[in-house]
């Protein structure tokens, strides 16, 4: 089965590799669902993408909350 994705929105780029590939968070529609808010590597021409992780609003709403707390 082939996984259908279209970026909705990319909202920035979180480092960047030595052969190009960069981690990014983007908004994210996967098989034509709702849009998630994604965090990947994606190659230049976003063709090819690594493992990642998708957050529901509410998710990246607690994500947040708890980045907040480290003493960083």
């Amino acid at each position: 089965m082939e996984i259908k994705y279209s970026i909705a929105k990319h909202l920035g780029v979180i480092s960047e590799g030595d052969k190009g590939w960069k981690k990014e968070l983007n908004l994210v529609s996967w098989n034509d669902g709702e849009p998630k808010y994604d965090v990947r590597d994606w190659n230049e021409s976003h063709e090819r993408m690594g493992k990642g992780t998708t957050f529901t609003v509410s998710e990246l709403e607690n994500l947040k909350a708890l980045l907040n707390k480290l003493d960083i």
